[in-house]
């Protein structure tokens, strides 16, 4: 049986006798750009329509949703393109699939036109606006949701919505600079003291600053970069995970700020005109800083005290080389948050602190022993003969945990985002006999068990998997089968939802020598295969829902798989034969009930809660007002409570915990090593999941 590589690679060299025998002419003494864009364009589609999972039939409704998609990501906040345009363009709404099988780019290029000259002609808006100061004592509001907007139906529409806009802009600046102000006098009263008419004024001059900046990157902005973006919003009608790499982009995704280059170990990307965090990569200064998290938005970055650039709107690749930057500079991240606030986030760039990444282990006294592991991440470095691998460093750190005694076993998946399959199938046959663990399904409808074969049970004691939402692929994965088997309790939130295998095919490798000239074309990142539970339940969309759901501060919020822009669907395949565990005494219709009777008079989840429905209250409403003690009212009034419930967090009992000696040895005198060894005791004292998973384990063992 032929790979799928192999099968792509030849389904291409097909298609190159068709383009170079047909009406296609291939030039002898080089490239034409029409040329180059028709064969990217069909190779593509060919390669969507031969390798990806579930091919899309590509007629008018998928014109339909390629329109939309690509609409929304072309102007996402309505700030250039007209109600008229809009209608233009529409003329193309079901006619895109044929120009996609003709090879043709007219939609894509009256688009471009459009845009280009809607962007040269609100240059001058920003100018003529912030040359005047903004009346704060006016009562208006903006909407800052970019879907609830409407298109302008006139430049003089238009131009009001880029008043609102920079008027906002400059209220936030004027804000900031009165409380800068306010702290400088406070720790001297001789600080200067300017004027509100000053600091108004010089408000006004940073946007015009970040708008001037931003009107150049947006001159840099070539055809090739926008037809990118086209292409993308083609591909991502078959799910959002299969993409288009240009060159460059390739590079830069190939980097993906795991430690091969110094910069601040976060997952990116470009969703609408937005920046958006996906994943913290474990071990990196994000994750040491702790305060920039998955579905936070990077409306900016600065370098250090500079003033910072606006990336909205930007390039995924282009906002990339402001982020990344040499280990030890100072980068600030001006990111909105899931419930709409805004917060500066600064992070020392650095490379991975590699010991962050693995496992780590720790005992907790309770009435009986109980032994926590943390895994970031499902690590596994096959290029190094001595390299770590998730699975061997678990066991080991479970053996370690047995030598001390410990009854029962914390296994801590939350923020995990996967990783090695390998090591999740080994992994849950630590705590198994032997049997299937997933089934892996690929386009051709064959489904492949991966079992663990080993009869040893490495632990067979209480153990309970503390998932979240951020928890995916092969968290999941471990997760699902431990649930499955009536293994484990599995506590925390739902996780991501994503069920799905992707793989990367290098178009310059594909195609034949005789498009040379052509090269490069880049990549297609295709979905091949889907994740299925051994219930026969996909964790696609749906997750694993846990045996015993706790408060997250997050639940009310839109995230996960599901929100993504056309996810595979959820489906079933036939169970694997596998055979649940009968080794314990888990009850858990009793688990749960205790559970939640002890939730319910914890005052830490009752918070939480209030914390949820804040959250959820903030992301739903997108207006802000334009009156400066309205808007000042407002923050005020969010700060006070997010304080708040801060402050009474801090009251969680203390539980127990400490490391073993061997670790404590490791350490040695490192100060680096210990101060992190200090924050990881100081986080697990009081962290009120840790404790609930504590009293579900002390409940199993009764």
């Amino acid at each position: 049986m032929i790979s799928l590589t192999t099968r792509f690679k030849i389904i291409l060299s097909v298609l190159a006798v068709v383009l170079v025998t047909g009406s296609f002419i291939l030039y002898k003494n080089g490239s034409t750009p029409e040329g180059k864009n028709e064969i990217l364009i069909k190779a593509l589609m060919q390669g969507l329509s031969t390798g990806h999972y579930q091919p899309e039939k590509v007629d008018d409704s998928f014109s339909k949703k390629v329109f939309n998609l690509y609409l929304e990501r072309l102007d996402y906040n309505k700030k250039f393109l007209l109600t008229s345009d809009v209608e233009k363009l529409r003329k193309y709404e079901t006619a895109i699939d044929d120009e996609l099988r003709q090879g043709s780019f007219q939609f894509f290029d009256m688009s471009a036109d459009l845009i280009e000259q809607r962007i040269k002609d609100s240059e001058a808006f920003y100018k003529e606006i912030l040359a005047k100061p903004f009346d704060f004592t006016k009562k208006e509001q903006i909407e800052l949701d970019g879907e609830k907007l409407a298109y302008a139906k006139n430049t003089a529409e238009l131009k009001e919505a880029w008043r609102k806009q920079l008027k906002y802009q400059t209220l936030v600046r004027l804000v900031d600079m009165q409380e800068e102000q306010k702290k400088k006098l406070e720790k001297d009263p001789k600080a200067e003291q300017k004027s509100f008419e000053d600091l108004e004024k010089e408000a006004r001059e940073k946007v015009q600053k970040t708008y001037d900046d931003l009107y150049n990157r947006l001159a840099k902005v070539n055809r090739d970069d926008r037809r990118a973006t086209y292409i993308n919003a083609v591909t991502n009608v078959y799910d959002p995970h299969t993409g288009y790499f240009p060159p460059k982009a390739k590079a830069d995704f190939d980097i993906n700020f795991t430690g091969r280059l110094e910069g601040i170990g976060a997952s990116l990307q470009e969703k609408d005109g937005q920046i958006r965090v996906m994943e913290i990569v474990p071990g990196s200064p994000s994750y040491l800083q702790g305060e920039l998290k998955p579905g936070d938005i990077i409306q900016k970055v600065g370098q250090a005290a500079e003033e910072p650039i606006l990336v909205e709107g930007m390039r995924l690749d282009d906002a990339i080389q402001y982020i990344r930057g040499k280990k030890g500079t100072e980068v600030r991240l001006t990111v909105k948050k899931p419930d709409g606030s805004t917060k500066v986030i600064p992070i020392i760039r650095d490379v991975i602190v590699f010991e962050e990444t693995y496992a780590q282990s720790a005992l907790i006294e309770d009435k009986d022993k109980i032994g926590y592991i943390k895994l970031p991440g499902f690590y596994a470095d096959f290029e190094n003969k001595n390299g770590r691998f998730s699975g061997a460093d678990v066991k080991q750190e479970i053996e370690k945990l047995k030598t001390v005694g410990m009854k029962g076993l914390i296994l801590d998946l939350r923020n995990n985002g996967g990783g090695s399959l390998a090591d999740a199938v080994e992994m849950a046959g630590l705590f198994i006999e032997q049997g299937p663990i997933v089934q892996v399904k690929t386009a051709s409808g064959k489904a492949v068990v991966l079992d663990d074969r080993d009869t040893q049970v490495q632990y067979g004691g209480p153990l309970v998997i503390l998932v979240n939402s951020n928890s995916a692929s092969a968290s999941e994965i471990l997760a699902a089968a431990m649930q499955d088997y009536k293994r484990a309790v599995i506590v925390g939130s739902s996780t991501f939802g994503k069920g799905t295998v992707q793989q990367f095919f290098e178009l310059d490798e594909a195609l034949p020598a005789q498009f040379n000239p052509y090269k490069p074309f880049g990549a297609l990142k295709l979905t091949t295969q889907k994740f299925y539970r051994i219930n026969g339940g996909t964790t696609q969309l749906r997750g694993v829902t846990p045996d015993v759901v706790l408060p997250d501060a997050y639940a009310y919020l839109e995230f996960g798989e599901k929100e993504q822009d056309y996810p595979l669907p959820f489906d079933e395949i036939a169970p694997a034969k596998y055979k649940p565990w009968n080794n314990g005494k888990l009850n858990l219709a009793q688990i749960k009930t205790h559970s939640q009777q002890r939730v319910a008079q914890n005052n830490s989840f009752g918070l939480i809660k209030q914390s949820a429905e804040r959250l959820k209250k903030q992301s739903d409403n997108t207006t802000r007002s334009l009156q400066l003690e309205e808007y000042l009212a407002e923050e005020r009034k969010a700060e006070a409570e997010a304080k708040r419930l801060e402050e009474a967090q801090k009251e969680v009992p203390v539980l127990n915990v400490k490391r073993l000696q061997q670790d404590l040895q490791a350490l040695g005198g490192d100060t680096a090593k210990l101060a992190r060894n200090k924050e990881f005791i100081k986080g697990l004292q009081q962290d009120v999941y840790v404790e609930e998973a504590v009293a579900i384990i002390q409940e199993d063992l009764k």
